[in-house]
Parts: structure tokens; C-alpha cells; sequence
């Protein structure tokens, strides 16, 4: 095996670009296509107005996405587009993970895909995405033996990683692979330091439990963490979660949406959660849910937690339907 000398920056350091992939697939948000579009595409410009943006977007979804993207008034100036074929829009999961060497090269770490454990085929498109980009960059490309996805990886400038055995040791992606096997390998091509295991996260969750959705390091000593009300179905879970990290680093209560349950859809309960934010160079996109009380009270956490950074709510109530919010649709690009 070999020994690349590469680490995972943390998304508070410097990016370069963000990665999307343009919501096209017609089997996706069938009940609110044109609310989806709008939501999405408000969030592309968002993040247009603080750094480029790299979609990849089919040259027949093109022109539609285009005009969407001009009403939410992105600016497309800084938008490249990527005709490549896509089966789903989670690039957090599907995209590349930009790795770099102490003397500032970069690389492409690519995880083998496989939709969350099989779950929503078809998913090859997807999982060809990071080799595209790496050729695109001219970066080496790290395929690595074993399946997983960029939501369950939450890591810090000095290499500590949290994660969840919920994801990793799932028989539904890496049958027989032990704690110590999956170390081995996010020491060597992630260059972690060390790795805090959590059990797992919500129920409703198709993730099988990402870390994206519960625990987020805001700098290297600092961790939000999701802390719902008692009465909520996953709170032992998370409050479990609460105070193993709590053992480590200063943890601050990240407040929890009241329960979405979707009239007329697959799943009974969404997996709403703040910790899904985004961080920019110079902002934070953290989900919204149109739950005036507790949205402002997650804003207001992560104003104090981010004081050199703006602090933007996106609407995710629509997005939210297929199960994922900011961070789980973008993948940053470290510069």
C-alpha cells in the first residue's frame, strides 16, 4: 500500500472552489420539482457571491439551470459548468476529497461509492465523479478499498477525525472491516492523527448516521453538537454523542429542529439538523427550516461560534424531502 504524505485540510481553512452537481435526475423531489430548483439555486448563488463554484451540470440540464440560476441572481461569472453525467445531487458524498502534502501539492482521495449501502441505484455516474475531477485538475487520484462517502468525515487543522461506526462498519458497505482497519487507512491517505468514534446518529437518518448531521468542529478545540429536546426520538442517542465528545473538547449545544413529518412521502420523519452548515472563506451557509424560534437560535450559536465570518440561514425546508441540506449537496475544494 502505498504511503502518500497527504492530510484532509478542515473546511475552516483556505478554499479555492466548491463543488455541486445540478439536481436533475427526474426521480428526485418529484412532489416539489420547481421549489427544489429554486431552493438550489438560491444556494449556488449564495455561495457564487463569496467564491467560484464548480457545478457539474449535463449540457441538456444547462440552459434550465442557467435561467434558474440568473432569477436567484447567482452570478455565473463565477460558475464553470461540467458536462458530465450525474446520478444524484450529494456531492459531499460522491465528490472528491481534496487531500494536500506539506509542501502544498494536492491530490484527490476517492472513496468507492455505493449510494449509502446500496440503497438508491443506480449510483456508477457518481462514483466516477472524483476520477473526472482529478484528470480535470491534473491530480493524482487515491482510490481507496474501501466504500464511504465525505459526510461521515469530520476532521480538524491537526488531523482529529470524528466519525461513526455506524457508517464504516455497516455490513452494507465494508463487511468485516474492523475500527483498526478503517484507521489504518484515514491515517494514511487523510493523514489523521487520531479518530473519535461516535455509535451513530439519527433513526431517520438514510445516511446510516453521518457525522454531518451531528457533530462539527468550528476550529480545532471547539465542537457543535446536535442536543435535542428529551421528547425527541433520537435525543439518548445524541446526548450520548453530547458527552463523549464533551470528554474531549468544548462542545456547545447545537439546537435541533422540531420533527418534519412529510405528509404523502417514503420516509415518516425527516432528518432535519443544523449541523448540516457550510463554511466559506469568509461566511457560513447554515439550513433553515421556516421554524422561526429555533432557526434564529442556531444562527445565533454559530454568529458567536464564527465571529469573522457571516452567517447566512438557506431555505432547506424543500430540500430536506430527499434528505440531506447545505453541506450534504456542496464539497469544498481546498486551495
Amino acid at each position: 500500500m502505498p504511503t502518500p504524505a497527504y492530510r484532509l485540510p478542515a473546511e475552516y481553512e483556505a478554499q479555492s472552489a466548491v463543488w455541486l452537481t445540478w439536481p436533475g435526475a427526474a426521480n428526485t423531489w418529484k412532489h416539489c420539482r420547481d421549489e427544489l430548483e429554486g431552493s438550489y439555486s438560491a444556494l449556488v448563488a449564495v455561495i457564487s457571491r463569496f467564491q467560484p463554484v464548480e457545478l457539474i451540470c449535463r449540457a441538456a440540464w444547462q440552459p434550465h439551470a442557467k435561467r434558474k440560476l440568473n432569477r436567484a441572481k447567482a452570478d455565473l461569472s463565477r460558475i464553470t459548468f461540467h458536462d458530465w453525467p450525474s446520478n444524484d445531487a450529494w456531492c459531499r458524498d460522491h465528490g472528491p476529497l481534496f487531500v494536500k502534502a506539506p509542501d502544498g501539492t494536492r491530490a484527490v482521495v476517492d472513496f468507492a461509492y455505493n449510494a449509502w449501502g446500496g440503497k438508491f441505484p443506480p449510483w456508477e455516474d457518481d462514483d466516477a465523479i472524483p476520477e473526472r475531477v482529478a484528470s480535470l485538475r491534473d491530480l493524482p487520484r487515491h482510490r481507496l478499498p474501501i466504500f464511504g462517502e465525505g459526510g461521515a468525515i469530520e476532521i480538524n487543522s491537526q488531523g482529529i477525525m470524528l466519525t461513526t461506526e455506524s457508517v464504516w462498519l455497516n455490513p452494507n458497505r465494508n463487511p468485516g472491516l474492523t475500527k483498526a482497519g478503517a484507521e489504518e487507512i484515514f491515517k494514511q491517505y487523510l493523514g489523521a492523527t487520531e479518530i473519535i468514534w461516535l455509535p451513530g446518529g439519527m433513526a431517520a437518518d438514510d445516511t446510516d448516521g453521518h457525522i454531518d448531521t451531528l457533530s462539527r468542529f468550528v476550529n480545532d478545540t471547539t465542537v457543535v453538537s446536535v442536543l435535542p429536546d428529551e421528547s425527541d426520538e433520537d435525543y439518548a442517542v445524541l446526548r450520548d454523542n453530547f458527552d463523549r465528545l464533551s470528554e474531549r473538547f468544548e462542545v456547545e449545544p447545537l439546537p435541533h429542529p422540531r420533527t418534519i413529518i412529510p405528509d404523502g412521502w417514503d420516509e415518516e420523519v425527516l432528518p432535519a439538523t443544523y449541523a448540516n452548515f457550510l463554511i466559506l472563506n469568509e461566511a457560513v451557509l447554515i439550513p433553515s427550516y421556516r421554524q422561526p424560534g429555533r432557526d434564529e437560535d442556531a444562527l445565533h450559536l454559530l454568529h458567536e461560534l464564527f465571529p469573522d465570518r457571516k452567517i447566512i440561514p438557506v431555505d432547506c425546508s424543500d430540500i430536506i424531502w430527499e434528505g440531506g441540506a447545505v453541506h450534504c449537496l456542496s464539497m469544498q475544494e481546498a486551495r
